[in-house]
This record gives C-alpha cells, sequence and structure tokens, in this order.
C-alpha cells in the first residue's frame, strides 16, 4: 500500500514539474528600456516595452535584471556584471538580453545607444556609445547554454550630424560565424529602420509578448509569429529578422507534454529550395502565400514568391525585401574581406544606397594604411630583378641592422682577428632550390622595414689613415700621450 502510494506521489511530481515554467537550467536575463535621449527626442516606448518584457521574463522562470537609461559607463558595467553572473550560475545557464532603444551602423558594425550621447562625427559613435559585438564577446566569453538577445533597436538615426552619412537601420549579424548557442532578432531587417508604434509597446514587442507566452511554443515558431503579426500591423513597412545557431530547443513557457518537455536535440531542419517553394505556394491565395514566405523568412521562399506574386501591394512588397536583404548581405561580405577589391565590388553593384558614402570611405582609409614590404631574406646575393610594373628591390640584411662603410673589418686589427679565430658552427646544407629559377634568387619574406636616420660622420674620408697628435713635456722627467681619431673601426690609443 506504501509502496503505491509513493509511487502516485512521484507521478503527480513529475507531472508537477513538467507544468513548471521553469526548466533545469538556470535562466538570467537582462532587460533595457533607453527612453530619456538627452540631446534628441526621448522615445516613449522602450521604457513601456522593457517593463512588460522583465514582467514576461520573470514569469518565464528567469531571473531578471532590469535598468533603464542608461548612460555608456553604466551600460558596460551593468553587461560585465551579467557576464559574471552568468560564470557564477554555471555553463547550464540560458542567458537572454532584452535591449529597447536607439541602435546604428558605422562602418558595418552596430552599436547600442546611451542616453548620453552626443555625436557631431560618425567618428565618435565607436567612443561614446557600446559595440553590439563587444556584448556578444562578453556572452561567449563565459560557459552557457544558450545566449539570446532581441534587439528593439532599429529605430531611425535621431542625430543629425550623422543622419545623411550612416547607412540605415543595423547590420547584418550571423550568428552562424560564431559559438553555436546564440539567437538573435532584430525589430525589423537588416538595413531598414523600425517603428516605435502609437500605442504603449511598440509592435515587435507588442507582438512577442503574445506569442511567448504560449506554453510550449519553440522559439522559432515564436518568432515566426511575431514576423508575421508585425508585418501586418505595418502594412508591410517592417518585418523583423533573426538569426541562429542554437542546437538545443528552447521555450519561454514549458508545455505540459512530458515528452515535449524532455525531447533531445533538435533535429536538423532542411531548408527548402525555391522550385520547392514555386510548388508549395502555386494556387495558393496571394495574401496566403505572403503569410508563409514572411513566417519563415528565408531569400528562397522570397525568390519563389516574387516569381509567382507580382501584383501590388504583396508582390512589390516581397521585391523590397528581397533587394534589401541582397544588398545587405552583399555589404556584410565587403566589410568581412574588408579591401578595396571588396567594397569595390561592392560599389559596382550598388552605386548609389545608403552605404555608398560609408564604402567610399573605407576604400580611402584601406589606401592610406601602411603597406608591407616585400624585401629578400638576409643574403649577399645580387639585386632580384623585378617583375613587371613592381619596383626593384635589393636585398637587405634586415637582421644586422643598416650598413655602412666604416664597419667593415681592417686587416691586421687584433679584435677582428680573434672574432675571425673562433669556431665556426656546422651549417646544414642550402635547401633545394625551386626548379626553373635563377640559383642567385632566394624566397622573400613579408616584413615592415623601418629604416633609421642616417647618423652623421665627422671623421676624415674613409680609407685616410688616421692622424695621430702625440704631446710631450719634459721637466725633470718625462710624459707622453698619444690620441688618435679616425673611423670607427680604427680603434683608439692612449698610453701613459
Amino acid at each position: 500500500m506504501f509502496r503505491r502510494i509513493l509511487c502516485a506521489a512521484l507521478l503527480a511530481g513529475g507531472l508537477l514539474a513538467s507544468t513548471s515554467p521553469v526548466r533545469a537550467e538556470n535562466r538570467l536575463a537582462l532587460v533595457i528600456g533607453q527612453s530619456a535621449y538627452r540631446v534628441v527626442t526621448a522615445l516613449p516606448n522602450p521604457a513601456n516595452d522593457a517593463k512588460a518584457m522583465a514582467q514576461l521574463l520573470g514569469d518565464a522562470g528567469f531571473e531578471v535584471t532590469a535598468a533603464a537609461d542608461l548612460s555608456q559607463r553604466d551600460l558596460n558595467r551593468l553587461v560585465g556584471d551579467f557576464a559574471a553572473r552568468i560564470a557564477a550560475k554555471g555553463a547550464d545557464t540560458v542567458a537572454l538580453v532584452f535591449y529597447a532603444g536607439h541602435g546604428l551602423q558605422i562602418d558595418g558594425e552596430n552599436y547600442l545607444i546611451p542616453v548620453d550621447i552626443d555625436p557631431q562625427r560618425e567618428a565618435d559613435i565607436p567612443l561614446q556609445a557600446v559595440r553590439l559585438n563587444d556584448v556578444l564577446n562578453t556572452l561567449n566569453s563565459v560557459p552557457s547554454r544558450m545566449r539570446i538577445l532581441l534587439l528593439d533597436a532599429c529605430r531611425n538615426n535621431p542625430f543629425p550630424a550623422i543622419n545623411s552619412t550612416a547607412g540605415h537601420g543595423l547590420a547584418l549579424v550571423d550568428t552562424k560565424t560564431g559559438a553555436p548557442g546564440t539567437f538573435l532578432s532584430y525589430s525589423t531587417s537588416p538595413g531598414a529602420e523600425a517603428e516605435d508604434g502609437s500605442g504603449a509597446n511598440s509592435p515587435y514587442t507588442t507582438a512577442l509578448l503574445q506569442a511567448a507566452r504560449e506554453p510550449g511554443l519553440p522559439i522559432e515558431e515564436a518568432f515566426k509569429r511575431v514576423r508575421v503579426a508585425v508585418n501586418k500591423v505595418t502594412e508591410g513597412r517592417q518585418t523583423p529578422w533573426d538569426s541562429s545557431s542554437l542546437t538545443e530547443d528552447f521555450r519561454f513557457i514549458a508545455t505540459s507534454d512530458p515528452a515535449a518537455a524532455n525531447a533531445g536535440p533538435r533535429p536538423v531542419a532542411v531548408k527548402r529550395t525555391v522550385e520547392e517553394w514555386k510548388r508549395t505556394l502555386q494556387g495558393k491565395p496571394t495574401e496566403l502565400a505572403h503569410e508563409m514566405i514572411v513566417g519563415d523568412g528565408s531569400v528562397a521562399a522570397y525568390e519563389a514568391f516574387v516569381a509567382l506574386y507580382t501584383a501590388p501591394p504583396y508582390g512589390p512588397e516581397a521585391r523590397a525585401w528581397l533587394d534589401l536583404h541582397d544588398r545587405m548581405a552583399a555589404w556584410n561580405e565587403a566589410v568581412l574581406i574588408n579591401t578595396v577589391a571588396s567594397y569595390q565590388a561592392f560599389l559596382d553593384r550598388y552605386p548609389d544606397s545608403d552605404l555608398t558614402l560609408t564604402a567610399r570611405k573605407l576604400i580611402e582609409r584601406l589606401r592610406n594604411r601602411p603597406v608591407l614590404m616585400r624585401v629578400a631574406a638576409v643574403s649577399s646575393a645580387p639585386a632580384v630583378p623585378a617583375a613587371q610594373g613592381a619596383p626593384s628591390i635589393a636585398p637587405t640584411n634586415a637582421a644586422i641592422g643598416p650598413t655602412c662603410p666604416c664597419s667593415a673589418p681592417t686587416p691586421g686589427n687584433k679584435e677582428t682577428k680573434k672574432v675571425e679565430e673562433k669556431p665556426t658552427k656546422k651549417r646544414d646544407s642550402d635547401p633545394p632550390r625551386r626548379a626553373g629559377r635563377p640559383p642567385h634568387v632566394r624566397d622573400f619574406d613579408d616584413v615592415v622595414v623601418y629604416e633609421p636616420p642616417v647618423r652623421p660622420y665627422y671623421g676624415p674620408p674613409v680609407g685616410v689613415p688616421p692622424v695621430g697628435i702625440g704631446i710631450g713635456i719634459g721637466i725633470g722627467g718625462g710624459y707622453g700621450g698619444g690620441y688618435t681619431r679616425g673611423p670607427a673601426n680604427f680603434p683608439g690609443r692612449r698610453g701613459y
């Protein structure tokens, strides 16, 4: 009888645990709302968005740290403290950051904007703001189960001094290139601007609050619903975007289904091709087909849609989304490569975009940076003939520094003889030369050469014997002295 009661109690306890919003992992959240900007118009909704998200995450089992209207110093300190808390909790921790406020991209980098910022030029943003990659790197520096960043930060650029030169919205970030276990969401597409909204919360946060409260809904499915809801309420002007490298399921509110709650690693989702999407969309009503591709959010889905549906409003809207995504993907590639050729290729493809001035500036910056010189390895070989259009470079002994005529050893010098009499170490035979190359040509090393200034030489011409000056004084005794001055290779003598 007692055994039956114990089994029933354990079963009931298991069912109650499965309906709890908290899973076995630790959950930590940092929620930031930036409304009271000091030099530009305040944003009414970020403070409301942060309060509502803090309430939701608390109900979902997160230990929440909420803060508002932070300066750059306070924002950096808070992120560092949050990383320390993750480290203290251990590797089985889900870390979530929600940020509402202004965000900008400068030179291909994304920045979160403190309330005390007052930029007069683009170069002030890296000095006064907080780089998004620094936040990501800080979170990645401590072991955790997964990292979730939700950015309602793509509002318009409010700073007149840089409004016409900086790119719109935020630059694309691909979480698949970093550590696995990261989910990143923007309130709108990269390169686009989000709306603050006319209600108590922004369109993005409003949709997220609703989708995240459904029990058992995986995070990817929740953000599919967010994309569709925001796209509808803004009439296509705003479509949220996300990038994921998660390897496990995450649900804001746990499901009551024990099988789903204890599911292991997710199966890898198979992405459909453009042709597969065409077959899926073929014959469906335009509005339904549009809702399907917005929820999926893939390039293949949009390409299939624009091939089948061209009528407004959904045809032009989908085409504009696809063009913007292609441009931001090309910009991301140019920034990652970071060469004159990569930026020029972007300009050739998109000569009149909002990123044109930035691309030209980065090209000029790269052209003015120091250039690596190719100099010959230490060798006594003659100068190597230059290739067509390249300057001829003579072999340089960079290891022993600059040479001058006065440093050549002089026959008969005792110190020189001692050096010559030292036994020489056995030298390995020269490596085999490459086929087809002249015997005097050596391999090149890439080094940066900084030649020291030439020191003035005040001695007699090289090759002229030193002049001795002697003075002798004899008064009931004798003193003789001699002084010789010559080049450095002629040692001085002094006798008594």
